[in-house]
């Protein structure tokens, strides 16, 4: 058997994964990756809405909220240098009837307590500049090529089939090849599998179960143009349907909501467009003249009971698991591995140095968005060849 020594092995290779090796290594720390699959946001990082949230709408004072908020921040403070393409297009919430133009005004006071800058309108509407959209799958191979240039190693289909202590300090991690990993400490960053991960360690965490959203892909009509992000005003049933542009020039509207159980199920089911279009056509009438080129299925790791769960491992310390981190992982998730790293470090498993420069990553050539490799893996999925029915007068037709 072959050994790989680092000083933090980081499993699992999605946005939140990344994040914290990009983390570590911009502060000096010997890091490696370890993912399963063959690419990178191959999991639910790479089948997300791409939208970067500002945390307008989190509950002030929670983990995640703060987490959202620290995000932005250093967002700021690595534009341009991580070569992704981002669209600052700012969301427009607008309320009908009282009812909800009373969530709204509640929306806005919410962004205050935040720090969030939003405007009010006369009529109700609440706009918010900061709300950008992005591809997902190039953020997350930008933040692993940053992380790399700082010397972090990535290591693919490295499944991990056994994690023990080390003989001595830290953390032995056996990958389903045979290869041995030796680290003193470890990050599950495992997503859907966060809580498997968790039982080969001793752990129990809560379930971690996938919470389908499914979303429709659209070529505006001739002549249109979506500029901002279009969010519906949150009820009690959640958030809802929203419709935004992606860096590309579409226009996609979802999600759905669907619990399920099946962790590998990335089909998008019969009726995902009854659900989806009637919303979105009453947001964005001119929807009714698009052509759906696309649909596909993220899976979001939910946890049953738990959200945004990042706590040290009871049975096999350093280990830290972060888990349950549902739809907003993308957008916390600079904020996530700063605060891994922190843990990290007050656990005493490692030394933070000070921030190092990391020469900009190679622009990537480009290829195709992330929303058609996502629809490619929802059609192969899909039960019986079936395609999402449509609704309204929108077109549909393949990519």
């Amino acid at each position: 058997m072959s050994a790989l020594d680092a000083q933090v092995a980081v499993i699992g290779g999605g946005v939140v994964g990344c994040a914290v090796l990009q983390a570590l290594a911009s502060r000096g720390v010997e890091a490696v990756l370890l993912e399963a699959q063959a690419r990178l946001a191959s999991g639910a990082s790479g089948a997300n809405s791409g939208i970067l949230h500002t945390g307008f709408d989190s509950q002030p004072g929670e983990l995640e909220t703060r987490l959202i908020l620290r995000s932005s921040e250093l967002r700021a403070q690595l534009s341009g240098r991580l070569g992704v393409p981002v669209s600052r297009c700012g969301a427009l919430l607008r309320p009908s009837g009282e009812h909800q133009r009373a969530a709204v005004a509640r929306l806005a006071r919410n962004a205050v307590a935040n720090g969030v800058e939003a405007q009010l309108h006369e009529d109700g509407s609440l706009e918010v500049p900061g709300e950008a959209v992005t591809d997902p799958a190039v953020f997350v191979r930008a933040l692993a090529a940053r992380a790399q240039g700082a010397g972090a190693t990535v290591k693919l289909e490295a499944q991990v089939g056994g994690l023990t202590n080390a003989s001595g300090r830290g953390v032995a991690i056996e990958l389903a090849g045979g290869e041995r990993v030796r680290a003193r400490a470890a990050v599950n960053c495992a997503g859907l599998y966060a809580d498997e991960l968790a039982r080969l360690a001793g752990d129990e965490l809560p379930a971690v179960y996938p919470r389908k959203g499914e979303f429709l892909v659209f070529s505006p009509a001739p002549g249109q143009t979506l500029d901002q992000i279009l969010p519906p005003v949150p009820s009690a049933l959640g958030k809802g349907v929203l419709v935004f542009p992606t860096v590309d020039g579409r226009i996609i509207a979802g999600p759905t909501a669907r619990e399920r159980e099946d962790k590998s199920d990335w089909s998008v089911e019969p009726d995902a467009a009854e659900l989806i279009l009637p919303a979105a056509m009453r947001m964005y009438p001119a929807l009714e003249g698009a052509t759906q080129i696309a649909a596909y299925a993220g899976l979001r790791p939910a946890g049953r009971g738990a959200n945004y769960l990042i706590e040290r491992s009871r049975a096999l310390p350093p280990l830290v698991h972060v888990a349950a981190i549902r739809s907003t992982g993308l957008s916390a998730s600079l904020g996530i591995g700063e605060h891994v790293a922190g843990m990290l470090a007050e656990l005493g498993a490692i030394e933070l140095g000070a921030s190092r420069p990391i020469a900009p990553p190679a622009t990537p050539p480009p290829g195709e968005p992330w929303w058609q490799s996502a629809a490619c893996r929802s059609e192969s999925a899909e039960p019986h060849g079936s395609t999402p029915a449509t609704r309204g007068s929108a077109h549909s037709r393949r990519p």
